[in-house]
């Protein structure tokens, strides 16, 4: 389990909705829900109104939801959570760490991704 992270850049951001730590964001300052395009992920966590740091280049600590192995490509769940991509959805991460559960921390890579 990872508590590290090498940020490019990081933006501050006025949320919209309820995000938690290490969870993917959209643009819109709402977490991300499943396989949608993200801006990056929220350092801590917060409510509408609050403005938060986001990772938004380089990796971040990422909360996993499930069993990812380290190298592969990263959507995010329904809860904003890091798992492996499959079939479909936005590529928004490539995964440096092995997480073997729901809820470790792992390094990301982040990728920038548009709709």
């Amino acid at each position: 389990m990872s508590a590290q992270a090498i940020s490019v850049l990081a933006l501050t951001q006025a949320l919209t909705g309820t995000v938690a730590a290490n969870r993917f964001v959209t643009a819109a300052g709402a977490q991300a829900g499943a396989d949608a395009n993200t801006f990056g992920v929220c350092r801590q966590g917060g409510v509408s109104g609050d403005k938060v740091t986001i990772d938004v280049l380089g990796t971040a600590t990422v909360e996993a939801g499930a069993a990812v192995a380290a190298g592969a490509t990263i959507k995010a769940d329904s809860s904003g959570r890091g798992i492996t991509w499959a079939t479909s959805g936005a590529k928004i991460g490539l995964a440096l760490e092995a997480a073997s559960a729901a809820g470790q921390m792992i390094e990301v890579l982040l990728i920038p991704n548009v709709a």
